[in-house]
C-alpha cells in the first residue's frame, strides 16, 4: 500500500502571509490538527500545527522561568517573542517540514510520523502539494485490513493457523508449552509458560486468527525463579 492510496487530497493549506486567526478558523472548521503552508508558486515552506499555537501571549502560556532566561541569548528571546506574539502564519509555523511522495510505501510514511512525533505529512509530487497523509488516514486504512479478510472454514485450519503463528512469533519451547484445541471456533488454550507476557501474547495471537469466536485461557504461568504458580484468569 502506498501513500496515494490513503492520503487526503486536495489538501487544505494556508499561505505564509495569512493571519493566524484565518488559519485557526480553517483548522476548527475542518477538524484538522495542522495546515501545510504554501506560497503563491506552490512551494512548501512550512506547516502550522496545534502545537505551534499552544504557547501564546493570549493564553498566558508564553512565559519562561527566570533561571531559563539567564542562559538564553537575546536572539533566542526575540525568536520566542515573535512565536508567541506573531500575527502571521510565517511568524509561528514550523519550518523545514518533513514530506513524503505519493508513491512512498505507507509503512515508511508511518515510520516517519512516529520518528518525528508528528500527526500529518504533506505529500509532494514534482515540488507541488498533492495531498496530506495523517494518522487519521492511517486509521481509516487499517480498519478494513483488520475486518475484511475471509474467515477460515474449519476448526482444524484455525488450529493450524494458531500453531503456525506461535512458532513464528512466540518461539515456544522448553518449559513454555501451549496446547490448542478448537471446537466450533472456540479456542481452548492449555499448558504452562514461565512468563505472564507469553500467556497474554498467546491469547492475542489466537484472537487474531480469522474464524475464532472466542478464546478460553487455561494456561498456567510458573515463575522459574520463585517457583510460584499463577493460575489462569477466572472466567467472568
Amino acid at each position: 500500500m502506498q501513500v496515494k492510496d490513503v492520503m487526503t487530497s486536495p489538501a487544505i493549506c494556508v499561505a505564509p502571509t495569512q493571519s493566524i486567526t484565518d488559519a485557526i478558523r480553517l483548522m476548527v472548521a475542518h477538524k484538522i490538527s495542522g495546515l501545510p503552508v504554501i506560497t503563491e508558486k506552490g512551494q512548501l515552506v512550512g506547516i502550522l500545527t496545534e502545537g505551534d499555537l499552544m504557547r501564546r501571549s493570549e493564553l498566558e502560556t508564553a512565559g519562561h522561568s527566570w533561571l531559563g532566561d539567564l542562559f538564553r541569548s537575546p536572539g533566542h528571546k526575540a525568536e520566542d517573542y515573535v512565536h508567541t506574539h506573531g500575527r502571521k502564519v510565517a511568524d509561528i509555523m514550523s519550518q523545514r517540514p518533513v514530506s513524503v511522495g505519493p508513491e512512498t510505501p505507507l509503512r515508511d510514511a508511518i515510520a516517519t510520523l512516529m520518528l518525528h512525533h508528528i500527526r500529518r505529512l504533506p505529500v509532494m509530487k514534482n515540488d507541488q502539494l498533492v495531498g496530506v497523509v495523517s494518522r487519521g488516514d492511517v486509521l481509516r486504512a487499517l480498519l478494513p485490513l483488520m475486518s475484511g479478510a475471509p474467515a477460515l472454514s474449519d476448526d482444524q485450519s484455525i488450529r493450524q493457523s494458531i500453531l503456525k503463528e506461535y512458532q513464528a512469533a512466540l518461539h515456544l519451547g522448553g518449559r513454555n508449552t501451549i496446547n490448542v484445541d478448537v471446537r466450533n471456533g472456540v479456542v481452548d488454550l492449555d499448558g504452562t509458560v514461565t512468563d505472564e507476557r507469553l500467556r497474554t501474547a498467546a491469547r492475542v495471537a489466537a484472537e487474531n486468527v480469522k474464524g475464532v469466536v472466542s478464546v478460553v485461557d487455561h494456561i498456567t504461568c510458573i515463575d522459574p525463579f520463585a517457583g510460584v504458580t499463577i493460575p489462569p484468569p477466572s472466567l467472568p
